[in-house]
């Protein structure tokens, strides 16, 4: 055997053993995490009354059929700044997709050199024997380099980049709905503070007049003075109840400035209207369903699967890279003569990269990137039974108001019956108006904290939509899509 056929054979030999070494060391395919598939809230939809009610809608405001209401949520969702920032996370996750496309497949490259170089007199080759010391040299040159993604590393980058934007667009819609119920709560809460207004106006009328039939008593010698002193004080007490409201209105449209991104002197004129009616049901299937209609879930769910295509990428760092190089191109000693075809000269070749002496390196890289995986799996599990206490506590608590509002009405119920009686006695002469005006003080006095309750009642419902994922959907499943388009086996 001659030496170049040993030559010839003992090359392929030498690149299988590489590639044998090399394949030694690639890590197993990881398992996907074990990940929770319901939100654990066994026995909580049983208490409340779960199959009794809807998911929210996508806009889930309008349930409420507010025009006012709903040209408040228009134009924060048109410009508030507390959305900003989760554009930018959109638009910066949207690049990062453009940028791993681009960096598999065909590239290609163009170069233009002049250069003005001289010869050393000491040199291998002595300017005395060329004629010439200084001589000039152009290149233009047209470049092109093909990478074969046999393994996938390519496509597991760009699928992780596209997970992360559309986590980046869950994390957004979980923006718009935090914005949306501050919008809608903080609106009602106004309109709260409105009606309280009113039945203080009410109750102010009404302890006017029964203080000045206490005057009246006390200048006549009927009662004594202290009958006006505790006029006075429940007076007060019911002005200090309505400046509290009246402060707490001004504050109210000052924080619908500024999720609106505007001036308080800007919003638009808001009319009082009443307090719509609310349910404490909870859908059916809700501890199943939660898990797809939470932004923040979903959110969670997909950089759970760009971390699956990132353990994917990193594990085909441990595969050899081959790519396919071409250039074509000019050039010349002689600039005039650079456009000639005799100028022309060309290269085409295959390469190969194994990776054997930077295996450290890559295995830090393969550790760091399960590391991860394993991050955003915990991660995800945290943010379901986050998801699951949040439904829980405002369902709860929207039943416990509930519960309230119902006794709170039959307090209601019995002291108007004691007005009406007041009346009729008044009508006949058996009593003066002061058990009247009495009865109409303590009305008013329960129609207020039924008021305050009937307030807490609508910011549960919102929190509970909210809660809810306020008419999120996720559809399908992206676990179970990133297995199947998982690129490495």
């Amino acid at each position: 055997m001659t030496a170049s056929a040993s030559r010839l054979l003992i090359r392929p030999m030498i690149a299988a053993c590489a590639l044998a070494l090399a394949a030694c060391s690639i890590p197993p395919k990881p398992d996907h995490p074990a990940l929770r598939d319901e939100a654990p809230l066994a026995g909580v939809a049983v208490a409340i009354g779960a199959g009794s009610t809807e998911w929210p809608d996508p806009q889930w405001w309008k349930h409420y059929a507010d025009a006012q209401l709903d040209r408040l949520i228009e134009q924060a969702l048109a410009g508030a700044p507390t959305l900003d920032e989760a554009h930018k996370r959109l638009g910066t996750a949207l690049a990062a997709v453009e940028v791993a496309r681009a960096q598999g497949g065909l590239s290609s490259q163009a170069n233009a050199q002049v250069q003005r170089l001289r010869l050393s007199e000491n040199g291998l080759i002595p300017p005395q024997f060329l004629g010439f010391t200084w001589y000039n040299q152009g290149d233009l040159s047209l470049q092109f380099q093909y990478d074969f993604d046999f393994w996938g590393k390519t496509r597991a980058a760009v699928a992780a980049a596209v997970d992360d934007a559309r986590a980046a667009e869950a994390e957004r819609s979980a923006a718009s709905l935090v914005l949306t119920a501050a919008v809608a709560d903080t609106y009602f809460a106004w309109q709260a503070d409105q009606a309280h207004l009113a039945l203080a106006d009410d109750s102010i009328g009404v302890l006017q007049r029964l203080r000045t039939l206490a005057d009246k008593r006390v200048a006549r010698g009927i009662d004594s003075p202290d009958l006006v002193h505790q006029a006075d004080a429940q007076l007060a007490s019911v002005r200090e109840m309505q400046a509290a409201y009246a402060g707490s209105a001004k504050i109210r449209l000052a924080a619908l400035a500024g999720l609106l991104g505007v001036a308080p002197a800007d919003l638009p004129k808001l009319e009082a209207r009443a307090l719509p009616s609310v349910d404490a049901a909870l859908p059916g299937s809700v501890g199943l369903d939660l898990i797809a209609r939470r932004p923040d879930i979903a959110a969670s769910r997909w950089r759970v699967e760009a971390a699956l295509r990132r353990v994917d990428e990193a594990r085909a760092e441990f595969y050899p890279d081959i790519s396919l190089g071409a250039m074509v191109g000019l050039q010349s000693l002689d600039l005039d003569k650079l456009l000639n075809a005799g100028s022309r000269t060309a290269a085409i070749g295959p390469a190969l990269h194994l990776p054997i002496f930077g295996r450290g390196q890559l295995k830090a890289g393969y550790g760091a990137s399960q590391a991860q995986l394993d991050a955003a799996a915990a991660q995800y599990d945290a943010t379901v039974v986050d998801a699951a206490r949040d439904v829980a506590t405002q369902a709860l608590t929207l039943a416990q108001v509930d519960a309230r509002r119902n006794e709170r009405n039959g307090q209601l119920a019995a002291t108007r019956a004691l007005e009406s009686t007041a009346t009729a006695r008044v009508r006949q002469g058996l009593v003066d108006d002061r058990s009247l005006l009495g009865a109409q003080a303590q009305v008013l006095e329960q129609r207020d904290a039924l008021l305050t309750l009937d307030a807490q009642a609508v910011s549960a419902q919102i929190a509970l939509t909210k809660a809810l994922g306020g008419g999120y959907r996720l559809d399908g499943d992206p676990l179970a899509a990133s297995d199947a388009a998982s690129p490495i086996k």
